[in-house]
């Protein structure tokens, strides 16, 4: 049976032709690759087709050996594009130096997490990954191996972080990391009644947390929409011995033939979620891994979603409008009968990224599951799309699968910037149906005048 490389959202058209890195990187430096032939795939955590080159090829990144060398005194770590995030970290914490940002996985390449500019719950305080980036090296088509950082290659340094991928392929890269007393943290549980206590209770949590990220029961009606719980914190101070990752102990070993989160599930989940919250209220230590990455702790949890897999949408929509835009959006769900089963609000800061297309701008952004139901699903997502650019706001596009070109042109006028900078041999599935449809109807108007 013939392997393939999926999207974690599992509802696009997985890649069924990989390259091992040894075997892109000699046909890169020996001009064999066609227009569009190959995209680095990491370990495929995109939900959507932005790590996917259906009609050609994916790098398996993952196949080559991770190398790391970490100077314990500067906090500076230089490793190979394929290394992990938790490698990093199992490399790293036991000398008081953490990731200054960690997405909602450590399971994510190097590559991959300066390739979409990921950002994490301190968005606040240290911006995107990005931001904490110096240096890497980067191949391109024309066989030359450039060192890009903000001095070197500048233009391209900053097309590449956030740039899916389309630029070349990283080989390494040099990051800075930041001093903690522990890896573990400190972690307080505040719930609150509705999205007005909430917003209430934001930029107080921010200036006062390294992290800040709320849950938010997405069913909740009436005089309780948007209720859930602020999940702040920061580093422990104290010491101890640095306890790696384990490997989960629960999965979900095969495919359920339905979809197990369905509306009565997630609401039960839900109540024993916030009830759970409400009873460890005050100061706790958690561990790191409960606090970033709590889905971590369940293999192949979304298989959960059923046979037809996920959609997520994340939005980012600017401050003053949030309360009146995030109402919104949970309505139109609700409107819709659609159940989310992970609903992540948080707070973007004014940190600016070196990344020509990050995602992340200030104000407020809203991450919603759902399961792939067909059109009542698509029509639901196309909804939040135009409430979302109707506030001038954007649609995460290292998370989507379905988004049409003109919802990304509205988020990301500065498309065209990429385009001049992307490898002519590299392309994804998501910029072949976005940036792709927008040249090309830029090109007939040409034409036609």
């Amino acid at each position: 049976m013939a392997r393939e490389f999926a999207s974690f959202g599992r509802t696009v058209t997985p890649t069924r032709k990989g390259l091992h890195p040894r075997e892109a990187r000699a046909m890169l430096e020996q001009g064999r690759v066609s227009a569009s032939g190959m995209l680095a795939y990491g370990n495929g955590r995109s939900y959507g087709d932005s790590c996917q080159n259906s009609s050609n090829s994916v790098v398996l990144m993952q196949e080559a050996t991770a190398q790391i060398s970490f100077n314990p005194e500067s906090g500076w770590l230089t490793a190979s594009s394929s290394a992990m995030l938790s490698q990093i970290i199992a490399h790293a914490a036991p000398y008081g130096w953490f990731p200054a940002v960690v997405p909602g996985t450590q399971h994510v390449t190097l590559g991959g997490a300066i390739a979409n500019d990921v950002h994490g719950k301190n968005h606040h305080r240290r911006g995107t990954f990005g931001c904490h980036v110096e240096r890497f090296s980067l191949l391109r088509s024309d066989g030359v191996v450039r060192e890009c950082s903000r001095d070197e290659n500048t233009e391209l340094f900053e097309a590449t972080i956030g740039g899916m991928g389309l630029t070349g392929l990283i080989l390494d890269a040099t990051i800075r990391l930041m001093p903690v007393g522990h890896a573990d943290v400190e972690e307080s549980a505040i719930p609150f009644d509705n999205l007005e206590e909430y917003f209430a209770l934001a930029v107080d949590a921010d200036a006062r947390n390294e992290y800040a990220v709320a849950w938010i029961d997405q069913l909740a009606g009436g005089q309780s929409v948007g209720r859930g719980v602020l999940l702040a914190a920061n580093h422990a101070a104290d010491g101890g011995a640095f306890k790696a990752a384990k490997k989960p102990s629960l999965s979900v070993p095969l495919q359920p033939p339905f979809n197990v989160l369905n509306q009565y599930s997630i609401s039960l989940f839900n109540k024993a979620y916030r009830l759970s919250k409400l009873r460890k209220t005050g100061l706790r230590r958690s561990t790191y891994n409960s606090y970033f990455f709590p889905l971590d702790g369940v293999r192949n949890w979304n298989r959960l979603y059923g046979p037809r897999g996920l959609y997520q949408h994340q939005s980012v929509v600017p401050e003053a409008a949030g309360p009146e835009v995030i109402a919104a959006l949970l309505k139109a769900a609700q409107d819709a009968g659609q159940a989310s089963f992970l609903t992540v609000l948080k707070r973007f800061g004014t940190a600016r990224s070196p990344g020509l297309l990050s995602f992340p701008s200030a104000g407020y952004t809203l991450t919603l599951d759902f399961p792939a139901r067909g059109e009542d699903t698509l029509n639901l997502l196309e909804r939040l799309d135009a409430i979302t650019v109707e506030a001038g706001g954007a649609v995460n596009p290292y998370k989507d699968a379905r988004m049409n070109a003109e919802v990304f042109a509205a988020g990301f006028p500065q498309w065209r910037r990429l385009e001049a900078w992307r490898d002519p041999a590299f392309m994804s599935d998501f910029w072949r149906r976005t940036a792709m449809v927008l040249d090309a109807r830029e090109r007939m108007q040409e034409v036609a005048e």
